[in-house]
């Protein structure tokens, strides 16, 4: 009877996270940035760093997973209304934006506070695009100092 009970009561307590979700499946971005997917373009821990709230450089990553090259449009709302640029991505290759020896996107005449959420969308070809609401830091960590654009 005491087996036949434990054993039950094993089985029992040990099925409750036989169907639940393994954590190490769920995408997640590791780092301060936030990220999407638009067709064949995987955005990557995209992020705005800023001095003084009204200059701000976009850092991202742009990975293209097709083996022919795109140009992504990025869209903002700045000082003269919506603002965009194009970047080329070559096919398997990445972009990345906003180091100081990369291509940088510097976004202007917004007021914006560090530790709020900027809308930035994505969108090349014919997919559909997509708004990440990108999050604004300043340069106060050492490893963002030298992304501070200068106003």
């Amino acid at each position: 009877m005491t087996t036949a009970l434990a054993a039950a009561l094993m089985v029992g307590t040990t099925g409750c996270t036989f169907d639940a979700e393994i954590a190490t499946n769920i995408p997640y971005e590791p780092s301060d940035g936030t990220g999407t997917v638009v067709g064949d373009i995987a955005v990557r821990n995209a992020l705005l760093i800023t001095e003084d709230g009204e200059t701000l450089n976009l850092v991202v990553s742009l990975v293209n997973q097709s083996d022919s090259d795109r140009a992504v449009t990025i869209q903002w709302e700045g000082e003269s209304g919506r603002e965009s640029e194009r970047v080329l991505v070559d096919g398997s290759g990445s972009t990345v934006l906003g180091g100081p020896e990369q291509q940088q996107i510097i976004i202007e005449g917004v007021e914006v506070t560090p530790g709020a959420l900027y809308p930035v969308f994505f969108q090349y070809g014919d997919e559909p695009g997509s708004e990440l609401l990108v999050p604004v830091l300043d340069g106060a960590l050492p490893e963002y100092e030298l992304y501070v654009p200068s106003s």
